[in-house]
């Protein structure tokens, strides 16, 4: 977000040169995890450390994965739950994406 903030006010001072458009996209990530058999969104430290398997996602804004790295702390976890959590997580990035488009449409209207 400070990043499109600090391109958008280079274009308006024409730091950079017209028609150019620098950034390509939007990044999100997120943490979820599954604690005591329950997928979960965005874990706080206390759902965190007593996670069965925790994972990080990075998502473009059109919904590709950038990273996915996932750690089962104890058990191994099986495939459907690792697309539960991958499914949850895309599903909280989507939403990151649209508070973020939300932002910048207000940030390049200055």
């Amino acid at each position: 977000m400070a990043l499109a903030d600090a391109v958008a006010w280079a274009q308006r001072k024409k730091l950079i040169k017209a028609g150019r458009q620098p950034l390509t996209g939007t990044v999100s990530a997120v943490s979820v995890g599954i604690v005591g058999g329950v997928p979960l969104l965005d874990l706080c430290y206390e759902e965190d450390v007593k996670a069965d398997t925790d994972m990080n996602v990075v998502c473009t804004g059109d919904g590709r994965f950038v990273e996915v790295q996932g750690t089962a702390e104890a058990e191994p976890f099986a495939r459907d739950e690792l697309n539960a959590l991958l499914d949850l997580a895309v599903a909280g990035c989507t939403e990151l994406t649209a508070h973020q488009r939300t932002a910048l449409d207000t940030v390049l209207e200055k």
